[in-house]
């Protein structure tokens, strides 16, 4: 199992997105408990980005909504959650 880091900003960005996403709470927690699990699952859509964010990964919350990512040894380092606009 992988340990979730998070930073204050992030912490941030999660609860506005979970207040203002009402809806997708239950999804995002399925999710990050799946990104615990294991970031390779395959309904997580996990891939490596290119160009300048290329050091990192991402994983699909829902078909609109992603979460980047960094993974370090068995930590996962959130850094973003959004939209594909609001993230990339």
């Amino acid at each position: 199992m992988y340990r979730l880091v998070t930073s204050n900003r992030f912490k941030k960005r999660l609860r506005d997105f979970l207040r203002q996403h009402t809806d997708l709470r239950v999804v995002t927690r399925e999710k990050l408990l799946l990104l615990q699990l294991n970031p390779q699952t395959t309904s997580l859509k996990t891939h490596k980005l290119t160009g300048k964010l290329k050091a990192f990964f991402a994983c699909s919350i829902t078909y609109e909504y992603r979460l980047v990512f960094d993974v370090k040894d068995r930590e996962i380092h959130l850094l973003a959650i959004g939209t594909h606009d609001e993230v990339y």
